[in-house]
């Protein structure tokens, strides 16, 4: 990556070969260190950025040889204005559960999102860049904010292309525990199209409607606790909420959701044994990389509080 500038001035850097088809403002986060998704966002839409001369919109997609036009861009101090707080990116580091030159896997926690955006100042790739400052990272997949689990990162691009043509292509085994409220079937699979829709407010919202994406959920009874079913699910495709309204849809929604949830058993289910979050979390991902020959099965143990909510079930 070639790059021409003066200090304090606008500068143009040329895409290198390896980073054709990624995204511009996972360039931009890449290249300038500690900046807040939010400062990346403003300099596009600004139109301060630019690609070969042309505006650009944050998801443009660069392709080698492209160049890229970057305005002056003033940082504060790490643990200034907008950025992440050290001692944050540092406990979400003691989450890293594997990682080896291509790859690092965290067990994200319940309330950290994915990603910075949409009212989010930072989220967990934005933490451990910070905690990373000298290494390229770059989210594989997303999970909810209230999800807890496997999240995938990828250290070199090669790896991260990969896997995102793995997960376009269903080639990623994907296993979720959850908790459903109800006396649930021993097994059950959904298949039902899904649409999301945002609300006035930036909230994303997903329904059960024919003419959304096609989205395949299995549901497979682990035990009965309680009145409720404790089950693992493997879900085909990866819509946004996908188990969570699928879950619904059937009348076993995931305890402790509560946008799509049943909010007097979220109350009982408080009360009685101390749930107070969504009880769906990632529990394992396998696949393989370099055409097949490096498997992995990548995998996160159970939240303590969703065990100990578990435990104390009946």
């Amino acid at each position: 990556m070639a790059e021409t500038s003066a200090k304090g001035a606008v500068r143009t850097v040329d895409v290198a070969e390896d980073r054709d088809g990624q995204r511009l403002d996972n360039f931009l986060l890449g290249l300038l260190k500690g900046a807040p998704r939010s400062l990346i966002y403003r300099i596009v839409r600004s139109g301060e950025v630019r690609i070969n001369g042309k505006r650009a919109k944050p998801d443009s997609r660069l392709a080698g040889g492209d160049r890229v036009r970057i305005p002056p861009v003033r940082l504060g101090e790490p643990d200034a204005g907008e950025g992440p707080p050290s001692g944050m990116a540092e406990r979400l580091a003691e989450h890293i559960v594997f990682e080896d030159r291509a790859l690092l896997v965290l067990n994200k926690p319940c309330g950290i999102a994915a990603h910075g955006g949409s009212g989010v100042r930072f989220g967990a790739i934005e933490l451990l860049r910070r905690a990373r400052p000298n290494e390229t990272l770059e989210l594989v997949h997303r999970l909810d904010r209230d999800t807890s689990g496997v999240l995938v990162l990828a250290k070199k691009r090669s790896a991260l292309l990969e896997l995102q043509r793995q997960m376009r292509e269903g080639g990623i085994r994907k296993r979720y525990l959850a908790l459903l409220v109800g006396r649930m079937a021993d097994s059950f699979t959904v298949d039902v199209a899904l649409q999301k829709s945002v609300l006035s407010g930036g909230e994303r919202m997903v329904r059960v409607n024919a003419e959304g994406k096609e989205s395949v959920s299995h549901f497979q009874l682990i035990e009965r606790r309680g009145g409720h079913s404790y089950a693992e699910v493997r879900i085909e495709t990866g819509r946004t909420h996908q188990i969570r309204v699928h879950a619904a849809h059937l009348g076993h929604p995931v305890a402790g959701d509560e946008k799509y949830g049943d909010r007097e058993a979220n109350r009982r289910l408080r009360d009685q044994v101390g749930l107070k979050r969504m009880f769906l979390h990632a529990a394992s991902l396998e696949f393989a990389l370099d055409e097949g020959r490096s498997p992995y099965v990548l995998s996160a143990p159970l939240a303590p509080e969703l065990a100990a909510a578990l435990d104390r079930l009946a």
